[in-house]
């Protein structure tokens, strides 16, 4: 006899709550421009493309981008982010075309509500398979106007910045 399982809250239709309609604002059609640098002794490399950001229910935001990956040459990125209110939590995953590896996010939204703080696991940028801490900020800056910055965890226990993105909503 086969038995299903389903989680709590997938007989309910969910309702969205403050947090969830924080990420609507992301929806849209944007531009972006992007500078990475990859050590002090790297020089900065630029990048621009487009991403169209959608909402899946008013509970999630779907992003997809397109564009130049700095070292990646033409790639494109799938990000989902929502809110967990049994975690109390934002919670997501971003994915790319120039990679395997599934990234998967946790964070929260700061006190002031302009920036949401997502931190994950993934591949050290050292060129060996060991994984790192990172930490991306997702800070509204305007309707218009999103800033993105990405850290890694150092071996020092620093935060290490290494890219920043400019998103400007189209008119």
């Amino acid at each position: 006899m086969e038995t299903t399982q389903t989680h709590p809250e997938s007989t309910q239709h969910s309702e969205p709550q403050k947090e969830h309609q924080w990420l609507q604002k992301l929806v849209g059609e944007w531009t972006y421009e992007t500078e990475v640098t990859m050590g002090a002794d790297q020089p900065t490399e630029r990048a621009t493309g487009t991403e169209t950001v959608r909402s899946l229910g008013g509970l999630w935001i779907l992003t997809e981008g397109q564009g130049e990956m700095p070292g990646c040459g033409s790639a494109t990125t799938l990000m989902t982010i929502g809110y967990d209110p049994q975690q109390h939590r934002y919670v997501g995953t971003w994915i790319g075309s120039m990679m395997t590896y599934l990234w998967q996010y946790e964070g929260e939204l700061d006190a002031g509500e302009t920036t949401l703080t997502l931190y994950s696991d993934g591949p050290a940028m050292t060129g060996d398979e060991k994984l790192a801490k990172y930490k991306d900020a997702i800070e509204l800056r305007s309707d218009d106007h999103r800033v993105m910055t990405s850290q890694m965890l150092g071996d020092d226990g620093q935060w290490h910045h290494f890219m920043t993105t400019n998103y400007y909503r189209k008119q």
